[in-house]
């Protein structure tokens, strides 16, 4: 099964700074292109790796030090402390949609084929795209265009599909372009579905609110030294990514003690982002937008 190359491969390894004998867990397992670099550097260490898509499992690595638990990474916590893996090493997120999941039409997750609007990462959840775009008011259509999509015109494209849906069900990819195609910028059309199919994924898959429960946790399950790795691919992801490493929160002011000295559960390792070399980009388009940070438990 076709999934993509590992983004940053040896960035990500390098930024983990691996112990042989440490537990590690790769919260976005995909194609396991990742979790195969890492369980190379180790020697009694073991590996974890989640991924709430039943498509993932066949990509499952046969090593006894590796174990796939097929789950959304918001339940990082509980299944470390199940399987009694408490303090861990290392993480490794990379927060972005699989080629693979693109490049399956019926998922709906492309803007290339004409499908039905599903957009689950899990098969299991109730709420498709198609649910969103049938019984979300204006209001709350505007709001996740704006915020996930940082559509300009969020609410002209809102506004277009409240009315456009009394027509019949927007249930399909090439429904939906048709039904905003009036919104799309001339010779920009391509990046603003884009960006309105982004919105409707993040929405879907409260992508937003898993990450903060994620990044929360880290601060739990990880060892003094440990290294948080994680790789977003547009802003928003990257600023709450930014944020809590630098502050431990989303937003707000940085906290100090009666020294004047910052409390932060990091440090941030590197005073930029690390991004993709100009050749990856090229053989690897999917790269283009990555942005990789890397911080160390205080």
């Amino acid at each position: 099964m076709e999934y993509h190359n590992p983004v940053l491969l040896q960035e990500c390894i390098a930024g983990l700074n691996i112990d042989p004998e440490g537990v590690y867990v790769d919260v976005t397992f995909g194609g396991g292109g990742h979790s195969r670099e890492i369980i190379k550097h180790l020697t009694t260490g073991r590996l974890f790796a989640f991924d709430q898509d039943p498509d993932a499992v066949q990509n499952s690595i046969n090593d006894e030090r590796f174990v796939l638990i097929q789950q959304n990474f918001r339940y990082l916590k509980n299944f470390l402390r199940l399987h009694k893996a408490l303090p861990i090493k290392g993480i490794l997120a990379d927060l972005g949609v699989s080629s693979h999941q693109f490049d399956i039409a019926e998922r709906g997750f492309s803007i290339r084929f004409d499908a039905p609007l599903d957009m689950r990462m899990d098969k299991h959840a109730k709420l498709s795209a198609i649910n969103v775009l049938s019984d979300y008011s204006d209001e709350q259509l505007k709001k996740i265009f704006k915020e996930y999509g940082e559509l300009p015109n969020a609410w002209k494209v809102a506004t277009e599909i409240v009315k456009q849906r009394e027509f019949g069900a927007i249930d399909t990819v090439f429904k939906l372009k048709a039904a905003v195609s009036s919104c799309a910028p001339k010779y920009k059309d391509n990046q603003f579905y884009a960006q309105l199919f982004q919105a409707i994924r993040i929405e879907v898959n409260q992508e937003i609110e898993v990450l903060k429960e994620f990044l929360i946790q880290t601060t739990e399950v990880l060892d003094k030294g440990g290294r948080l790795v994680v790789m977003s691919y547009h802003s928003l992801e990257d600023r709450l990514v930014k944020n809590f490493m630098k502050k431990g929160k989303f937003e707000g002011e940085l906290e100090k003690d009666f020294f004047g000295n910052p409390i932060t559960p990091f440090k941030i390792i590197g005073s930029k982002p690390i991004v993709p070399s100009e050749k990856e980009v090229k053989e690897n388009s999917r790269s283009r937008s990555a942005k990789l940070r890397i911080a160390e438990k205080n």
